[in-house]
């Protein structure tokens, strides 16, 4: 199975990137995920079900003691394994 997660970590800080958001960013970067697209407001990664949700837990874990008050995702079946996601393709 192949998942998309959604995620952002607050609190926000406009200025610079707060040290939880750094780490979530690393964490995600560092995964073996598919097409990572990492924002100020947000961040989406996509891959197998296993790398995704080990990715998941290690950026919770990390950005929470990194000072994230919270953390907001979601997560999204998009296709079967083997099944790469084709840009513009609809959700499944």
């Amino acid at each position: 199975m192949r998942l998309r997660v959604e995620f952002t970590t607050e609190p926000f800080d406009l200025d610079e990137a707060p040290a939880h958001a750094l780490v979530a960013r690393d964490v995600i970067e560092g995964a073996p995920l598919d097409a990572v697209d990492v924002g100020p407001f947000g961040n989406t990664a996509e891959g197998d079900i296993d790398a995704v949700l080990t990715a998941v837990d290690a950026m919770l874990r990390q950005s929470l003691e990194a000072g994230a008050t919270r953390v907001s995702l979601q997560v999204n079946v998009i296709g079967e394994p083997g099944e790469p996601r084709k840009p513009g393709e609809a959700d499944k």
